[in-house]
């Protein structure tokens, strides 16, 4: 087992502690070893300090031991730690915590080094990981972690296409997508529905100059009705007369009649200056 885990040795794994992938946790396990080592190469992971979110069988566990510094391995099922831990038992380098990534605090598990973050999301907690990740942002370098491939689409948008949300100004007003590929969903046991990706981000040595709750106030209002223009979003959401949104927006260098997927991270940030300038001030 010192290599990599196959299908093979996963089956037989389960099958010793009596346990089968719970789909509630949306566990699917990778057992394709070419993949799993591009995985370990994608990261940048050598001679780091890992988190490893959602560790499972240990499938990554066992390759990111062997060029980073330090893994800690985190893992929310109980169950299947009987697993990780068989997998991991000698590798020294190996810290498991079983604990829910979304309640832990990052600085805690770090050495006062800013850390790397390596994970396979479940795709109903995806989202709250991401901003979990933004808001631990000062104790984390870089992150590669595996989506649904709808998600990583998401995150990669651009404007004025149906993917651009709010996730995606949220990733580019902290984050700097890296590279990215994607993974058939014939590499996991059990098999998914749906292909996935592989994503690496390092986040902003220099984030943009404005207040964060402010700022994503207007992101959240303008993308609370998408198929309204952001003129009648904004207004539906702030109290603020539209003759008056009409005057910001201008300033801005916007149109009116612009919807919220239309308008960038560097468009957002002018809208929210000109709401800081006539309202957020007093």
């Amino acid at each position: 087992m010192n290599l990599a885990i196959t299908k093979t040795e996963l089956l037989s794994l389960l099958e010793k502690y009596g346990l089968s992938p719970n789909k509630k946790l949306g566990q699917n396990f990778l057992v394709d070893e070419n993949v799993v080592r591009k995985i370990i190469l994608f990261s940048q992971t050598e001679g780091k300090e890992v988190i490893e979110i959602g560790a499972g069988p240990g499938t990554l566990t066992v390759y990111l031991a062997k060029t980073a510094q330090k893994v800690v391995a985190v893992e929310i099922d109980k169950k299947i730690l009987n697993v990780l831990k068989d997998v991991c038992q000698n590798l020294p380098n190996v810290q498991i915590v079983n604990s829910d990534f979304l309640e832990l605090n990052v600085k805690n598990l770090t050495n006062g080094n800013k850390v790397y973050v390596v994970g396979n999301l479940p795709y109903y907690v995806t989202s709250q990981i991401l901003f979990k990740l933004f808001e631990e942002r000062e104790c984390i370098e870089k992150f590669t972690i595996m989506v649904q491939k709808e998600v990583a689409q998401r995150l990669l948008a651009k404007p004025g296409t149906k993917e651009y949300g709010n996730l995606t100004v949220a990733m580019n007003f902290y984050c700097e997508i890296e590279d990215y590929f994607y993974v058939s969903k014939n590499v996991f046991y059990p098999k998914p529905e749906v292909d996935s990706a592989v994503l690496r981000a390092r986040f902003k040595v220099e984030e943009p100059n404005v207040d964060e709750k402010k700022f994503f106030k207007i992101v959240h209002a303008c993308f609370s009705t998408r198929r309204k223009t952001i003129l009648n979003a904004l207004s539906n959401q702030l109290d603020i007369a539209k003759d008056e949104l009409k005057k910001i927006i201008l300033m801005a260098g916007l149109d009116e009649n612009l919807r919220a997927e239309d308008l960038s991270l560097d468009d957002y940030i002018r809208l929210y200056q000109c709401f800081e300038e006539e309202f957020f001030k007093s």
